[in-house]
């Protein structure tokens, strides 16, 4: 089960990633454009859960490079990723850090930041075979 320790291993290896503060919420950031956060359940979210079962555990958010990317992340049903009813029309999903295996969540966090950096940081990181350290 990944941890936040483990969204921060992965983080570390990417190049150019800054850390701080969004909504109270520790964010990482690649050139001042954010690709990954931790995101706790407001009151607003649970509430629209009703009935059904909150995932539990700590979440964390990724963007996604558009809505289409974001719709073929969800289709792909990949245990422990999810949306919620805030991120409609926003192009992120919702990563239940308990439930997610640690090759997905690696990729998901490489996926968020190739399409937050910059496009030559980022095709400098292809190159490098920045994708295939594990």
């Amino acid at each position: 089960m990944p941890t936040f320790d483990d969204v921060e291993r992965i983080i570390a290896d990417l190049p150019e990633v800054t850390e701080g503060l969004r909504f109270r919420n520790r964010t990482w950031f690649v050139h001042g454009k954010s690709f990954a956060w931790e995101r706790p359940f407001s009151k607003a979210d649970l509430k629209r859960f009703g009935d059904e079962t909150p995932p539990d555990g700590p979440i964390l958010a990724v963007s996604v490079e558009d809505l289409e990317e974001k719709e073929a992340v969800l289709a792909a049903s990949r245990r422990g990723i999810f949306t919620i009813e805030h991120f409609n029309g926003y192009p992120a999903v919702l990563i239940q850090l308990r439930a997610v295996g640690k090759r997905v969540l690696r990729d998901a966090i490489v996926d968020a930041w190739l399409a937050a950096a910059p496009e030559t940081l980022a095709d400098d990181f292809v190159a490098s075979g920045g994708l295939h350290r594990r």
